[in-house]
């Protein structure tokens, strides 16, 4: 019997895939922003730490940043979902369960995928904010902004501007770091080419695949990154 060629594989025909890589292309994505959002959150509150909080906040936001940047993501994974797992078992017991109970593993990932990705942004934003021009808050106070219209008027947008290529970046390593989170058991995009590649006997034309979907997804994402840049430098001189 011939090998299905690899343009039947990611078809929808007896030997297709196609549907089977779509939807686990979709739960990359959804890994992948569940995570970047998350770290998004965080690297706010973490940049306001570093910049305006006290010795005790900036202290934790430090620890945090340098724990979590020289710990391997992988690492940080199986920490979540066996932590979690660990936890969940033990609230089962005192409700009557028995035996092992598994912390979810898309939950398990997205919090870890968000807590790295919220040390890289922890550093986007606090360099971000510092590249903002002293004078453009100074001129905000004078004209006598309250500090929540000049941090809606003018530190939010000027640090947004400042902020979206390294967003970009940080995006680009979350999406490869959702590869990770099959660990857990979540059918994602590099799962699904394992299971593919294990069922057919055709890894090299999964693991193919596999490439050309993450590609596709980050020249898409990283088109829409420099559409925002775009957006949000109209008018400003480029040197």
């Amino acid at each position: 019997m011939a090998q299905p060629t690899i343009w039947e594989l990611i078809g929808t025909g007896p030997n297709g895939w196609g549907i089977a890589l779509a939807i686990a292309a979709v739960m990359t994505i959804l890994i992948a922003l569940s995570g970047f959002v998350i770290g998004a959150v965080i690297g706010v509150f973490g940049a306001w730490a570093k910049v305006a909080g006290g010795p005790v906040t900036r202290s934790i936001a430090g620890f945090y940043t340098t724990v979590l940047r020289g710990i391997p993501d992988l690492l940080v994974i199986y920490l979540f979902y066996f932590g979690g797992s660990a936890v969940v078992t033990a609230i089962g017991k005192l409700f009557g369960a028995q035996g092992f109970i598994g912390f979810p593993g898309f939950l398990a990932g997205a919090l870890a995928v968000g807590i790295t990705s919220g040390a890289q942004q922890t550093e986007v934003f606090r360099g971000a904010f510092k590249a903002v021009p002293s004078g453009e808050l100074e001129a905000a106070t004078a004209c006598g902004m309250s500090r929540w219209l000049r941090f809606r008027r003018i530190l939010a947008p000027l640090t947004l501007r400042h902020a979206i290529p390294g967003m970009g970046n940080v995006w680009q390593v979350t999406l490869k770091e959702s590869a990770l989170v099959s660990v857990t058991g979540v059918v994602e995009l590099l799962r699904q080419s394992q299971i593919g590649a294990g069922s057919t006997g055709l890894p090299f034309d999964f693991y193919i695949i596999s490439a050309a979907i993450y590609l596709a997804i980050s020249t898409v994402s990283g088109g829409l990154l420099q559409f925002s840049e775009k957006r949000f430098t109209r008018g400003v001189r480029r040197g």
